[in-house]
């Protein structure tokens, strides 16, 4: 079973972080959340204290193995890039588990990219990998978690350090001297979401890049938008973040039969 965090009592909600982070980056959810849900905050498997993978594996498998244990569905999920596609996922392959969702800096299947300076940046990130340079890794990393053309002299040093501390972690503890084994994809994922009749919101950074943001949209019944923030919009306006995903959870839905999509 994946490494997880549980604090709370009421409703469930489920917090899925992105690729080479860890439930740290939930950190300034969980406190308000618990208040008044059950919070489950776990490790993907190759992050944290789950097990680095050593065999194909699928993510919504993980996740859904972890909620049928813990017995929390219906649930909540609330992704953040990976864990955003992740969530959908699970929606996908495991629907009597989900209830609602949220996405953020993701939506569903295998990202699609279009915006130039992401694709030139995600090249320049691959070769990094490829040649074994952990610092440029990071350093690339960074960029994409912040804002392509924005310095990073402009974020907040606690939320940037936060957020290195936990991608250093992932490569020293989860990434062998060979290629790491990723995630099998959901097959078909981005077309079947366009049949989901959960309630999706996505929670948009603006200054996220462009793919991002349009790949949240695209899944989503409703779109919040979070001004100064970037891919992750949970650590660098909390509690913008928290009130919208709060008001979310509370709300009371009809059987969704329809869904709008945003392009």
């Amino acid at each position: 079973m994946l490494h997880h965090t549980d604090h709370g009592d009421g409703p469930p909600v489920v917090l899925l972080h992105g690729g080479a982070l860890d439930h740290r980056l939930w950190d300034p959810q969980i406190a308000d959340l618990a208040r008044t849900h059950r919070v489950v905050a776990p490790d993907l498997r190759g992050h944290g204290a789950s097990p680095t993978p050593t065999a194909p594996f699928r993510h919504a498998d993980d996740v859904a193995a972890l909620l049928r244990a813990l017995d929390l569905g219906p649930t909540a999920l609330v992704g953040i890039s990976l864990g955003a596609r992740t969530a959908v996922d699970v929606a996908l392959e495991a629907p009597e588990l989900v209830e609602r969702l949220v996405v953020s800096g993701a939506g569903a299947g295998e990202p699609e990219w279009r915006d130039p300076a992401t694709i030139d940046l995600l090249a320049r990130w691959r070769r990094a990998e490829e040649d074994r340079d952990p610092e440029a890794w990071i350093r690339i990393f960074l960029a994409l978690s912040f804002g392509i053309d924005r310095p990073l002299d402009d974020v907040d040093p606690a939320v940037l350090a936060h957020v290195r501390e936990m991608a250093v972690a992932t490569l020293e503890h989860h990434v062998p001297d060979g290629p790491p084994v990723l995630p099998t994809p959901v097959a078909d994922a981005g077309e079947r979401a366009r049949e989901l009749e959960i309630p999706v919101l996505a929670i948009v950074g603006l200054l996220d890049a462009p793919d991002h943001q349009r790949m949240a949209r695209e899944v989503a019944h409703d779109v919040v938008e979070i001004e100064g923030a970037a891919h992750y919009p949970n650590l660098e306006a909390p509690g913008t973040f928290n009130r919208a995903l709060l008001t979310f959870l509370r709300e009371q839905f009809p059987v969704l039969e329809h869904r709008k999509v945003l392009t």
